[in-house]
């Protein structure tokens, strides 16, 4: 094996760590970060320096894009032409850039996203403010680098002669590194570049005083003031930007929402799309068309509303769910020293005035080298037009021109810069009038000296200068800002009518937990009863509602459990569809049983301001171990989705039941082994959403609670149900008021004994009603049968009933429910 193939090891890691380091490093130096003197990326400041020096500026006519991008590949940017053309363009669009620095001829894109032309056919030249980021270049105000063929210079940073970095922001993504500066007012920052040079210890929030935050191309209202702070003082932070609108009356009493400002960095065309989108999936409730009438008179989006709609809170949700309303997040990352790092606006105006420090203090070097010189020379033409007749003669008598050169050096003490100024003087110059300019030219040159050294003496003096050009430039270039800034960030709300169409519909729940949304039309179509609805096999309706899509449902379950469920959001089916399984649309355990569905308006879940607690409804909580609590029911709003506790639940005990009361009456609870007890509702204190109750019945040991319901007065009748199938009917009357907590008294007399035909083990429910209803009932096996109240006996609390529906041996009753209503 020959010396040149001696392989040495290397370990991965190490190679690709190196390669990486290698590749970031230059990634961020030199490609996707800033400099904080200039606010420059690399691309950025080659673009502007080909164009600069190829002569493309402001007072000559346009050039080929092709040819600048040529340039700045050939010369300086050893990468892709689309990468510099893009560069280029980002430049010259006015919705990107505060200040342009690039003034392009043709089609440079749009608002809508669309592209530019192929740099063949647009033409371009240096904007006038980019002149004063290149100006004084050529004084030696900046160090230059070889480029990277060695083969010409390139400037490290521009001269920089306002704060471009804050001026006209930055966008960019490296190895490990992301920078987001926005842009702001030109005259803002001048103004705090001012105030900090006049005051270096100046605070941010002095600054805040003067910079009122960001100031955007495309104009909008800038939230967030705290956020602003934040970014200004740690370089993070986060603001919301929300687009310019108002609300306008047109004919037919029609309102139309106008949009003439958007957020910055959104997309026009895919912002209209999006609002269009909205109405077309009827998301929306209200809009009737969206058009993009954009001109030349600037941008505007109509949104325009169907009569009777609600503007303001179609405009709401459309901030919310749009790029209408966007959130901007500061990460003001730029290079200092070749490292980057995160900086306040504080930290940045430093930067920049040290880098004007710099670039003054060897302009004025360069001034005054060039003053001294022709001071000397003056001096020079001046000594010699003194004694001309000598010194002409001492031409004469030369042999060649070198040779009189060196006699008016040897013999009158001229140096060789004065000898050569003076042997290419002009005739015409001898002239008396030339004479006295050349005296005048020399004093203005001294005089200007002494003003350069003044400057370079003293620091006052320089910060001086570097603030009058300043003032200049804010003079010259200044705009009026076009973002306005909102102090408070304002929370969306947005109604429910805006999103959802108000509908009358019917929600129904079957036993088997099945559940569907249907409209009234398609229940009419279907025979208008509940017998003609869709359901599985052995499945019944449990609950059937007349609902607007409005309402949410309260959904209770056997573990304590509750969801609050907009009706919207249920699917709709058709009325003989069996619908969806209630596991799909809520996130309930298996293991869970729901007990009870209760329909509630949105004003009512609102907090109540004025009423009092005894005028609100009230939910009641009846567990089967005689558990009795109260609660309100606004205590039950939620926003939330998930599972929420309603009700605290004991081991081995579970919700038998939840109604909700709205004016205080007695509560009635009936056992499984025949007690029932009648006593008044506020005896039950109210208490909070979590706690568990209070003891309501005295229960046996092996008894339950089999039915709770609420009764006023003395109307009606007491219907208790065995499993057996036996009914009667008793007086309200005859179940007089208790104290709560006691053991109640008999409902009901079971049978006993061998030759006795038995009438129930057990009660399984009990109704309180005042007209005929329909009960239906339904056995362990799941077998259905039904009948009408009327068919119960009356007759007093300890009687036996009598049998009102037939069941099997082994599958006795095991629910019992009214039917639910038909709806018209």
């Amino acid at each position: 094996m020959s010396i040149l193939e001696n392989f040495l090891p290397a370990f991965l890691e190490e190679v690709v760590g190196d390669r990486f380091g290698r590749y970031s490093k230059y990634i961020i130096q030199d490609r996707a970060i800033p400099d904080v003197r200039d606010g420059l990326k690399p691309v950025q400041r080659r673009i502007l320096y080909a164009m600069y020096d190829a002569g493309n500026t402001p007072d000559k006519q346009y050039r080929k894009s092709a040819k600048t991008v040529g340039d700045v590949m050939g010369n300086y940017h050893p990468h892709g032409d689309s990468s510099i053309y893009e560069g280029m363009v980002r430049m010259a669009q006015p919705w990107k850039m505060a200040h342009p620095l690039v003034d392009g001829h043709g089609n440079w894109g749009s608002m809508d996203d669309d592209p530019a032309a192929a740099m063949r056919y647009t033409e371009a030249r240096l904007s006038a403010i980019a002149m004063e980021l290149l100006r004084d270049i050529e004084k030696r105000t900046v160090l230059f680098k070889d480029n990277f063929d060695n083969s010409t210079k390139e400037p490290v940073v521009l001269p920089a002669r306002y704060p471009n970095l804050l001026v006209n922001g930055v966008s960019g993504i490296s190895s490990g590194f992301a920078t987001e500066i926005p842009t702001h007012n030109l005259r803002e920052i001048i103004d705090a570049c001012i105030a900090v040079m006049n005051k270096p210890d100046t605070t941010v929030s002095e600054l805040m005083g003067i910079v009122k935050g960001p100031d955007f191309p495309t104009g909008g209202i800038i939230m967030g003031e705290e956020g602003i702070r934040e970014a200004y003082e740690t370089g993070k932070g986060r603001i919301y930007i929300r687009a310019k609108t108002a609300i306008e009356d047109v004919r037919g009493g029609k309102q139309q929402i106008v949009i003439t400002e958007i957020p910055y960095q959104v997309v026009k065309s895919k912002l209209t799309l999006a609002i269009d989108n909205l109405r077309l999936e009827k998301k929306v409730e209200g809009i009737a068309e969206v058009r993009d009438e954009s001109g030349r008179q600037g941008l505007r989006i109509v949104v325009e509303l169907k009569k009777d709609a609600d503007a303001e809170g179609i405009l709401a949700f459309l901030l919310k769910k749009t790029d209408l309303q966007t959130t901007y997040n500061f990460n003001m990352v730029a290079i200092v020293n070749k490292a980057p790092r995160q900086l306040g606006i504080k930290q940045m105006l430093d930067a920049y005035i040290d880098h004007q420090k710099e670039v003054v203090t060897h302009r004025t070097k360069y001034d005054l080298e060039k003053a001294e010189d022709r001071a000397h020379v003056l001096e020079g033409l001046v000594k010699a037009l003194n004694i001309l007749d000598e010194v002409i003669e001492t031409i004469k008598a030369s042999k060649n021109r070198l040779d009189a050169q060196n006699n008016l050096v040897a013999k009158f003490g001229f140096s060789e810069r004065q000898a050569d100024a003076i042997l290419t003087l002009q005739l015409y110059r001898l002239t008396n009038l030339e004479i006295h300019q050349l005296q005048k030219e020399l004093d203005e040159a001294n005089k200007k000296i002494n003003q350069l050294r003044a400057i370079l003496e003293s620091p006052r003096k320089l910060m001086g200068v570097i603030k009058d050009e300043l003032t200049e430039i804010r003079d010259k270039y200044g705009i009026d800002r076009r973002s306005v800034i909102q102090g408070e960030v304002e929370e969306l709300k947005v109604n429910l009518e805006v999103t959802v169409a108000a509908e009358d519909v019917l929600i129904s729940i079957s036993r088997g937990g099945y559940i569907k949304r249907t409209s009234l039309l398609s229940f009419t179509r279907s025979g208008g009863e509940l017998e003609s609805a869709g359901v599985k096999e052995g499945d019944v309706i449990r609950w059937s509602l007349g609902v607007s899509t409005l309402d949410p449902l309260l959904i209770f379950t056997q573990k304590g459990q509750y969801y609050l469920l907009p009706v919207h959001q249920i699917p709709e089916f058709k009325w003989k569809d069996t619908g969806t399984a209630i596991v799909n649309v809520l996130p309930m355990a298996k293991d869970d049983r729901i007990v009870s569905v209760i329909p509630v308006k949105p004003a009512e879940l609102a907090p109540s301001e004025g009423q009092a607690s005894e005028e609100a409804p009230v939910l009641v909580f009846v567990t089967k171990r005689g558990q009795v609590k109260r609660t309100l029911l606004r205590d039950y709003a939620t926003s939330r989705s998930m599972a929420i506790a309603a009700c605290k639940v004991s081991d081995g005990d579970e919700v038998l039941t939840v109604f909700r009361t709205d004016a205080s009456g007695d509560l009635m609870l009936v056992s499984e082994l025949g007690m029932g007890i009648r006593f008044a509702e506020n005896e039950v204190s109210v208490q909070g959403r979590v706690a568990g109750g209070v003891r309501g019945i005295n229960l046996k040991e092996q008894d339950m609670v089999a039915a709770a319901m609420q009764v006023t007065g003395d109307e009606g009748e007491i219907l208790v149900l065995s499993d057996h199938g036996y009914a009667k009917r008793t007086l309200l009357l005859d179940y007089p008021l208790q104290g709560r907590g006691g053991k109640g008294i008999q409902s009901f007399e079971f049978k006993e004994g061998k030759r006795v035909k038995p009438n129930g083990t057990k009660l399984i429910s009990a109704f309180h009603v005042k007209e005929a209803v329909t009960i239906l009932g339904v056995t362990a096996a799941g077998t259905h049968m039904e009948f009408v109240s009327e068919n119960a006996p009356i007759d007093d609390r300890r009687s036996q009933g009598k049998a009102v529906t037939q069941t099997e041996r082994g599958d006795l009753l095991a629910e019992a429910f009214i039917k639910p209503l038909q709806l018209p």
